[in-house]
């Protein structure tokens, strides 16, 4: 046991020198190609390991040379892939004038005054210059730059990515593994993704707009709208008209839309977006469509479920409100508490003559204790409901009757004839009770 932990001990220290080993090469042969000895066409020591190097710059995902500068000319970011393009290491170029660096001013004055843009719209320009590294090597860069502003708009520094567009091998792979990077980002959006021209007709489609127009993307490329008839004439004109409105307006246009689709309507949030050239001249159009046909639909379930709820609560409140007691045989008593609209008033009435009718009840105590205010609407509710009552054959008593209630009664000059009247609802029982054992 003890020999096997000693073996295995033996075989990690040996891995970590074997890796120590790769490392010191790897540092070794970028130290070479940050001194010249590669363009310069002297063999570094180490072959393999500048050919790791050679291999990750040509990957898709590696990183550009980027640099920022301010208007001046002094460097502000020099990045790793910049050291390995031009030979300076970050201490040697931030703070020096870029023009010292790589033998060019790429963008002038007149071209950073004509980068108005915003720094939040993320726009860009591109120009191409003819550089030097720092071995005094040739290299013709394109330069991808932003003018960057501060938080009052003014224009503190410039920043860019450069490509040595010199080699043209180098150049396609870059342009073919940024574009293969592109597609594979768009592809895998869960909205509908395309590039129209200036006619309408689309020149990029991402995989979920061919699903959501149940074709291949080839089958997209170079029609229009008209010709893939995917919805129908009115819907494809409603789509044409809309993208001829951002393109004739040159401005982003966000909304929703409804299309029908195979004959059920489809809900989109839709942005639609002019595409300009470098000279700012608009050249196509752009689209990102998310459809959000189920979050329409659980949001109309969702409502409809709630006026459902309140339609519910409504009707338990009414029944809370005009509550009908049986007291005893044939009687039957509902206090009211609150006020009395003609809302309630109406439930007042369907309620009582319901539960008369159907507990064949001679005697209906109406009690008024809680009604707060009694008025002309509020008499005329109770009277109405009183001969509804008497015309069933129920004798009607109402309750509650305070002094001030009675007076009121008395200045509005309802008609209670028929009716007996009394202060309390104790009382009111105690009377429907006397005539019941008759």
């Amino acid at each position: 046991m003890v020999r096997e932990e000693l073996d295995e001990a033996g075989r990690l220290r040996a891995e970590n020198a074997e890796l120590r080993a790769r490392v010191e090469a790897l540092e070794k042969a970028l130290a070479e190609r940050s001194n010249g000895h590669a363009r310069n066409g002297a063999a570094p020591p180490e072959a393999a390991a500048m050919e790791a190097f050679d291999a990750l710059d040509g990957l898709p995902t590696a990183v550009p040379a980027v640099i920022h500068w301010r208007q001046d000319g002094a460097v502000t970011h020099w990045n790793d892939s910049a050291e390995r393009l031009f030979g300076w290491s970050a201490s040697e170029a931030i703070g020096r004038p870029l023009a010292d660096l790589v033998g060019a001013d790429p963008v002038s004055a007149a071209a950073t005054r004509a980068f108005s843009f915003d720094r939040m719209e993320s726009r860009f320009a591109a120009t191409a210059s003819e550089c030097r590294t720092k071995e005094g090597n040739a290299l013709l860069c394109r330069w991808t730059y932003a003018v960057l502003r501060d938080g009052r708009g003014d224009a503190y520094e410039i920043a860019a990515l450069v490509d040595d567009t010199g080699d043209r091998q180098r150049r396609e792979k870059t342009v073919q593994g940024r574009y293969q990077l592109l597609l594979q980002l768009v592809d895998n959006a869960r909205s509908s993704i395309f590039v129209k021209d200036t006619a309408g007709r689309y020149v990029l489609a991402n995989r979920m707009h061919a699903q959501m127009m149940e074709r291949h993307v080839l089958e997209l490329i170079g029609r229009d709208e008209a010709e893939l008839a995917a919805v129908d004439p009115a819907a494809t004109a409603m789509i044409v008209a809309k993208e001829r409105e951002v393109l004739t307006g040159g401005q982003v246009m966000q909304f929703e839309e409804v299309v029908p689709i195979h004959g059920a309507d489809h809900h989109f949030f839709t942005v639609k977006f002019p595409i300009h050239d470098e000279r700012g001249t608009p050249i196509g159009m752009g689209g990102i469509v998310t459809e959000i046909t189920s979050l329409r639909r659980a949001e109309a379930e969702r409502t409809a479920l709630q006026e459902q709820i309140i339609l519910t609560q409504q009707a338990a409140l009414r029944e809370l409100s005009t509550p009908l007691i049986p007291l005893a045989d044939r009687v039957v008593a509902m206090p009211l508490v609150g006020t009395i609209d003609s809302g309630r008033a109406e439930q007042i009435m369907e309620t009582l003559l319901s539960g008369i009718s159907r507990q064949g009840a001679h005697t209906a105590i109406l009690d008024i204790t809680g009604v707060r205010a009694v008025d002309t609407h509020v008499a005329d509710a109770l009277t109405r409901t009183a001969r509804a009552a008497q015309l069933l054959g129920t004798r009607v008593v109402l309750t509650g009757v305070r002094p001030e209630v009675a007076q009121t009664l008395v200045t509005l000059g309802v008609d209670l004839s028929g009716i007996t009247t009394l202060s309390t609802l104790q009382s009111g029982i105690a009377h429907a009770l006397r005539h019941a054992r008759r």
